[in-house]
């Protein structure tokens, strides 16, 4: 049986999105230039099954709008099945949520960023260990980023190798072992994306005393 690069589909896209073609899967395929044929998509927020871990090349985990510390039992299945896919050494990449995800089913701790909502275009800093990582090691020491999230790792699992983090983002890249990496940033949102979700999220901003329009014009599209 043939082996399938496998997109786990964590979360669907804002309702505001629904004029941007396509979804989180998608954004990805197209970013890593694969066609429909060159990977299957299983969400599994919806209640849809992963695959024997025989059956799997490799793994992306994309972004949700759900919760890490929402009991939801798909989210402690999914950690299970990521916990086995790590140990038989499958490349994974978890962003955003599936950042989260990853880092919860290898034993961190995921919680509230303490530093509030992080939305929006902005500068991640590699640290000194990035420069060593197969996945960093190419890229510049700053580079600016778009992000959407609330939560954050908030403790590495044991023996996991801080990567990258920003000004309210202490944990920002993480990996482990060889093949397995987390990023809380999001590569394949564009500034269009990034825009619905500083909009989404214009009454928290203004509880926390940060202009929306400043935001707005200090997008930008990921770098290549």
């Amino acid at each position: 049986m043939s082996c399938v690069n496998l997109i786990i589909k964590a979360g669907e896209k804002l309702p505001s999105l629904d004029s941007v073609s396509g979804d989180y899967e998608d954004w990805m395929a197209e970013i890593l230039g694969w066609d429909q044929d060159d990977y299957r998509s299983v969400a599994i927020y919806l209640g849809e099954k992963l695959p024997p871990l025989d059956e799997v090349k490799s793994i992306i985990i994309t972004g949700a709008g759900a919760m890490m510390t929402d009991p939801s039992p798909w989210i402690a299945e999914s950690a299970e099945w990521l916990a086995r896919a790590a140990e038989s050494h499958h490349p994974i990449l978890g962003i955003c949520f599936g950042h989260q995800l990853l880092a919860h089913a290898l034993g961190g701790i995921v919680g509230n960023n303490p530093r509030g909502l992080e939305v929006g275009s902005v500068p991640i800093h590699l640290t000194g260990e990035a420069s060593e990582d197969s996945l960093f090691k190419n890229m510049p020491s700053q580079f600016i980023a778009n992000v959407s999230h609330m939560q954050s790792v908030i403790k590495l699992p044991d023996g996991a190798r801080l990567l990258a983090y920003s000004k309210r983002e202490p944990v920002h890249a993480f990996s482990y072992g060889a093949d397995v990496w987390g990023i809380q940033f999001h590569p394949e949102f564009n500034a269009e994306i990034v825009k619905h979700f500083i909009r989404y999220f214009d009454e928290q901003l203004k509880q926390e005393g940060r202009d929306m329009s400043t935001l707005l014009a200090d997008t930008d599209d990921t770098p290549e």
